[in-house]
Order: structure tokens, then sequence, then C-alpha cells
């Protein structure tokens, strides 16, 4: 795994070995920032995120790359959020990262209260636990998200999730490879940037 862009390009970062994490591969990272950042280059700087199921914080460490203020990575499993800390450490981040090592519902009821300042949430749980992204969207819709905050669900390309949650609703999906992208917006809102 590579940084695509910004900073820290091509720096390498640390995986995990074997099926338990799977990290976002390279080529649908840089997807997912073309689309973030179509006609606005600058478009991420100070940005705040939210990686949720951040495995070894791949797209979370891009945003950082790119310019984001602030990250929160959030990751259950202990030897995961163990190599984010350490691919933290090699690239010399010390500030604007917070790595959580929670599941995503302990992590949420924390964040509550930032959550307004929060414009990019990513989330990536493991494919075969698709309750998981119908969870983890139907809370973040009840949440008090910013009214431009953006939300980028990876999954399986076969797996279609919903179109509509609470007030979250879908305005794209890309799909590359078995993978893809879902984006959900707050709903009732006239002026949205525009995602690519």
């Amino acid at each position: 795994m590579r940084i695509i862009a910004g900073k820290f390009r091509s720096r390498r970062l640390r995986s995990m070995p074997g099926l338990e994490i799977r990290p976002t591969s390279d080529r649908l990272r840089e997807t997912l920032f073309d689309v973030l950042t179509a006609g606005n280059p600058g478009a991420l700087e100070g940005s705040v995120w939210l990686d949720l199921y951040a495995g070894t914080g791949t797209v979370g460490i891009e945003a950082v790359s790119r310019g984001a203020a602030m990250v929160y990575f959030v990751e259950s499993s202990r030897r995961a959020a163990e190599i984010i800390h350490r691919n933290l450490g090699e690239l010399g981040i010390e500030s604007g990262v917070r790595v959580w090592l929670h599941d995503a519902n302990a992590a949420l009821r924390e964040l509550d209260g930032k959550l307004a300042e929060v414009d990019f949430i990513f989330l990536d749980p493991p494919y075969r636990v698709r309750d998981a992204y119908r969870g983890t969207l139907s809370r973040l819709s009840e949440l008090p998200l910013s009214k431009t905050a953006v939300v980028i669900a990876e999954h399986e390309k076969r797996f279609e999730l919903g179109e509509k949650f609470g007030r979250l609703e879908k305005a794209r999906t890309l799909e590359q490879g078995d993978a893809a992208l879902s984006f959900y917006r707050v709903e009732g809102i006239l002026e949205k940037p525009a995602l690519g």
C-alpha cells in the first residue's frame, strides 16, 4: 500500500497479512479522492475526517497527506490500531490525528458533539458484515451531521446499499472491479458541493 498524493506521496504504508483486514486498494482510493477534489485540488485543505472501521488507516492517512486538519481513526482490532499508530509514527504525523480502539457505535456516541465539525465520514466494514453498513448509516442519519457532510461507504459491487437512511440520501455510486463506493448526503440541502 502506498500514499497516492500530497505531502507523503509515494510513501509506503504497513498492512496486515492474511484476510482479517482488507485495506482500500490504491486504485479505489485514488478514485475516491479524485471525486472529492474534482475541479478543486485544494478541496480537502483543513477538512475533518472520521475513518470508521479504519483498518490500517490508509484512507485517513491519505486525507492527512492531502491537507486534512483532523482525522479520527476508529478501529476495533487492537492489531490494526497498532499498525495505524506505526504508520503515523513512521510518517512523523503527531498532530491532527486521534486513534480510537473502539467499535463504530461507541465512537459515534463519544463523537456526538463533534460530528457537526466533520466534513467526510468514510466507512468500510468487513464486506461479509452487511448489517454493519445498514446499522452505521442508520445511526449516522440520526446524528447532528454538518449540512455539507459527505458519507462514503466502500462495499462489494454486488451488495446494493439502500438509497436512503433517515436523513441520508445516496448521491452516487462508483464501481471499480469487485468494489464500489456509495456517497450519501444530508437530504433537503439545496446547495451541495458537487461530487465529481
